[in-house]
This record gives C-alpha cells, sequence and structure tokens, in this order.
C-alpha cells in the first residue's frame, strides 16, 4: 500500500429543522452556509468552519429519526477550538441564548473546555488549549 493521507471532512447531523439548525450554527457560531440540495428526499446543508465543515441534513424519505436520550453508544460529540479570550466568547454565546451542559472549567493544565448543546441534541465542545 502507498502513502496516505487522511483528512477530517466533515460531520453529518440530522435535524427536525435543518434551515433553524444551519441557523442556529452561523448565527451563534459564525458558521458560513454554503450551497445546498435535496439528496433523497431531504433538504441537506454544508456548514463550513475555516476546513471544517457540519452537514446538516433532514429525514430523508423512508427514514423515522428518533430522539435522543442522553448518553448512547458511538459518537458522543464534536468539537471547536476558540483561540483569543475564551470565557469572553462563551459569555457572549450565553448571551445569545445558547444553552451550556457543561459551564467553562478548566480541565487539565494545559485545556480549558465548555460544552454547549446545538439543536437536535447536538452536543459541543468547545476548547482552548494553552
Amino acid at each position: 500500500m502507498g502513502s496516505v493521507n487522511i483528512v477530517f471532512d466533515h460531520v453529518h447531523v440530522i435535524s427536525k429543522d435543518p434551515e433553524a439548525s444551519v441557523n442556529w450554527f452561523v448565527e451563534n457560531l459564525g458558521g458560513e452556509r454554503g450551497e445546498g440540495g435535496v439528496f433523497k428526499g431531504a433538504p441537506q446543508i454544508p456548514v463550513r468552519f475555516n476546513g471544517a465543515t457540519v452537514i446538516v441534513r433532514g429525514e430523508r424519505t423512508g427514514e423515522s429519526a428518533g430522539e435522543k436520550s442522553g448518553l448512547e453508544w458511538g459518537t458522543d460529540h464534536f468539537a471547536f477550538e476558540v483561540s483569543g479570550d475564551f470565557d469572553a466568547y462563551c459569555d457572549d454565546l450565553k448571551g445569545k441564548g445558547v444553552k451550556f451542559t457543561v459551564e467553562p472549567v478548566q480541565f487539565n493544565p494545559t485545556t480549558r473546555i465548555a460544552f454547549i448543546e446545538a439543536p437536535d441534541g447536538v452536543s459541543i465542545e468547545l476548547l482552548q488549549r494553552a
């Protein structure tokens, strides 16, 4: 096998209201809405963040998505690294009404973290490394 380079591409979020979710990511976290479309009967819209992408889509024809009930096996959360004043950024999000599930805290000597809840029960970690 030859040389291989793997680069993270995207996170895929299934949403009850894709437009509202996309707007949440744009308005609260500063993502950039990309060109979407309808695929397999559901809207699918990319939101870009400096090289990372969150793809928000609706329920496809024939699918039946359920509510999240808390901690489950599989992907638990994804994270955004924050540069600049971490606590001021978190305070700004709180001012916008963003729900924090873990308040800003010093996780270890070199990393400060917080967790927020995006639409549809999606958990996002915010972190800052020294």
